[in-house]
C-alpha cells in the first residue's frame, strides 16, 4: 500500500487516476497520480463559501477553536509516519526530513492550541475622567495560503494552526509539484473536524478549502477583494507580484520567499562543530530550503583547514533515494532545477570560480529519471553576481576575510536577508554579530546553522525576503485585526485634547 493510500479514501483515489495534472515523483521521476485542478473560475464560489464558513467560526469562542487545533495534533501525530512518508515521495527530502517536517506540523498545533487563551489585547488610561480604553484583536476573515514545493506540509500548517485559533478560514493553494500531501492533510483535517463534531461542538463546513491549479488560480487568490490576508511563501519574483497586487486592494499580504544564507567562520570557531553545521545546511534538502546555506565566509587563518575537512566529506555524502534510510542527499524536485543548478555552475567558473567537489548528475540505481546532483563547493575570489543570487541547489559558494566588519558586510551585502549565522567562541564577536551593526537578517544565529528553525520563534526575513512572520512569537496578529475601543462609563462627555464644542 503506498503512502497516500494510507490517509486518503477510495473516492479519493478514484479521483488521482483520471485528472488533468500529472504528478510525478522525483525519486524515480514515475507518475503516481493525474489530479483533477480547479480552475481560476472556481475561486468565487470558493471565497464564498470561505466566508459563510468565517462568520460562523469567528464568533466561537478563541479557546473552543483552540480545541480543534488540537485534536488535528492528535490525528497529525496518528498520521506521522504515513504523511512523512508522502512527503519524502512527492518532493524528495529524504525521510527523516519529511517525518521532521510533520513534527513541526504536530508542535505549531501545541503552540496554537496554548495561543488560543492568551490573544491578549491592552488596557490604556484615557486622559478623559469616566473612560476607559482597551485595545483589542478580532478575526481577520478568510486567509488564502499560497505554499511550495519544498516544504509541502509545514508551511500550511504554520499559518492554518494560527488561522483557525484567530477566528479565520483558511483556502489553501499548493504547488502544483505537491498536491497529494495537501490532499492528505485535508483528509487528516477533517477527521480532526469529525472527532471535533463528535464531542458537541459546532464546525461550520468549508473552514478550510483546498485549491489544486496552477499559477492563474494563486493569482485569482491574490486578486480577490473578499480575502483580507494573502500568505505567500515562494520566490522573490513571485512574492513581489504578490504583493504588488493585494497592496492595489489595499489587502495584506504575509511574503516568505527567497534567502542567500550566510555562515561567517571566525578564527576561534570550533571547525568540527562547524563543519558539521555546514552540511546540514548546506545539502540538506539537497539544497531546496529558504535557509539553505549558500555562502561560507570564513577567516584566511582557517579557510585551508575548514575547506578541506568540508572537501572531503563532500566526497563521503550518500546521494540516492530518499526512502533509503542511509542517503543524506536525496534527488532535485525536477529537471529544471537541475538545469538551473548546471548554469550556475558554469556562471561562477565565468566569474572567476574553482569547483571543488561535486556539481554533477549523480547516477542512482532504480532512479534513472531522478535528478540527482552531487553537492558542490564552489571557491569564489568575491562576491560575484552568481553569488548574490539565491540558487535552489546544493551549491556552496566559499569567500576569504581578515576583518570582521568585512564579513558581516559581506553577508548582508545580497538583496535578501532570511537567515545568517556565526561561528565563533569570542563572545565579543558573537554579540557584535547580533548587535545593530551586525546582521541585517531576520534570523541570526551563533553556533548553530541557518537552518532548522523551531516553531517557537517568529519565522521570516527581511528585503527581499519579503519581510514576513509566520510560526512562533506573535506572528499571530497578522491573522488578526486590531481594534481601539473606548468606553464612557460618565454621565458626561469629555472631549480628548481638552477640545470644547458646546452646542
Amino acid at each position: 500500500m503506498t503512502d497516500f493510500q494510507k490517509i486518503l479514501s477510495d473516492n479519493d483515489l478514484e479521483n488521482l487516476r483520471n485528472g488533468d495534472l500529472k504528478v510525478f515523483t522525483p525519486v524515480d521521476g514515475s507518475l503516481i497520480a493525474e489530479v483533477q485542478q480547479d480552475s481560476a473560475s472556481d475561486v468565487d464560489q470558493v471565497v464564498a463559501n470561505s466566508k459563510t464558513a468565517f462568520d460562523a467560526w469567528k464568533v466561537t469562542p478563541a479557546p473552543v477553536r483552540g480545541e480543534l487545533v488540537r485534536l488535528l495534533g492528535e490525528e497529525l501525530r496518528a498520521a506521522k509516519d504515513s504523511l512523512g512518508e508522502l512527503v519524502t515521495l512527492e518532493c524528495g527530502k529524504i525521510l527523516s526530513e519529511g517525518l521532521g517536517e510533520v513534527q513541526e506540523m504536530i508542535d505549531i498545533c501545541d503552540f496554537a492550541v496554548g495561543l488560543s487563551r492568551q490573544l491578549y489585547g491592552l488596557t490604556i488610561s484615557s486622559e478623559r475622567p469616566g473612560h476607559h480604553m482597551r485595545e483589542m484583536w478580532q478575526p481577520l476573515g478568510p486567509v488564502a495560503v499560497i505554499t511550495a514545493f519544498n516544504f509541502p506540509v509545514a508551511v500550511w500548517s504554520w499559518n492554518a494552526a494560527i488561522a483557525l485559533v484567530c477566528g479565520d478560514s483558511v483556502i489553501w493553494k499548493p504547488s502544483e509539484k505537491t498536491p497529494l500531501t495537501a490532499m492528505a492533510c485535508v483528509k487528516i483535517f477533517e477527521k480532526a473536524v469529525a472527532r471535533f463534531k463528535a464531542d458537541g461542538n459546532e464546525c461550520p463546513d468549508n473552514l478550510v478549502q483546498l485549491l489544486i491549479g496552477q499559477a492563474d488560480v494563486g493569482q485569482a487568490l491574490t486578486d480577490h477583494h473578499d480575502i483580507p490576508l494573502v500568505s505567500a511563501t515562494g520566490s522573490t519574483r513571485m512574492g513581489k507580484a504578490v504583493g504588488e497586487q493585494v497592496a492595489k486592494r489595499m489587502g495584506r499580504s504575509l511574503l516568505e520567499l527567497g534567502g542567500n544564507n550566510a555562515m561567517i567562520v571566525a578564527p576561534s570557531a570550533d571547525l568540527e562543530m562547524t563543519k558539521r553545521a555546514v552540511l546540514f545546511s548546506a545539502v540538506g534538502t539537497a539544497g531546496q530550503r529558504c535557509t539553505t546555506l549558500r555562502r561560507l565566509i570564513v577567516h584566511e587563518s582557517v579557510k585551508d583547514e575548514l575547506v578541506s575537512s568540508l572537501v572531503s566529506a563532500y566526497g563521503s555524502l550518500k546521494v540516492g533515494s530518499p526512502l533509503d534510510g542511509e542517503t543524506l542527499v536525496g534527488p532535485l524536485i525536477d529537471e529544471d532545477s537541475f538545469n538551473n543548478m548546471q548554469q550556475a555552475l558554469n556562471n561562477a567558473k565565468e566569474q572567476g570560480g574553482d569547483i571543488l567537489v561535486g556539481g554533477g548528475r549523480s547516477n542512482v540505481d532504480g532512479c534513472d529519471e531522478g535528478y540527482y546532483a552531487a553537492p558542490s563547493i564552489v571557491d569564489m575570489p568575491e562576491q560575484s553576481a552568481v553569488v548574490e543570487t539565491e540558487t535552489f541547489a546544493p551549491i556552496l559558494y566559499v569567500m576569504t576575510y581578515r576583518d570582521l566588519d568585512d564579513a558581516i558586510a559581506l553577508q548582508n551585502n545580497v538583496p535578501q536577508g532570511l537567515s545568517s549565522c556565526i561561528f565563533t567562541t569570542d563572545i565579543r564577536e558573537a554579540e557584535y554579530f547580533l548587535s545593530s551593526a551586525g546582521s541585517d537578517c531576520g534570523i541570526a544565529n551563533v553556533n548553530i546553522g541557518p537552518s532548522g528553525a523551531e516553531i517557537g520563534g517568529a519565522f521570516g526575513g527581511e528585503k527581499e525576503t519579503g519581510g514576513g512572520r509566520e510560526s512562533g512569537s506573535d506572528s499571530w496578529k497578522a491573522y488578526m485585526r486590531r481594534q481601539t475601543q473606548t468606553v464612557n462609563y460618565s454621565t458626561e462627555l469629555p472631549l480628548a485634547q481638552g477640545v470644547t464644542f458646546d452646542v
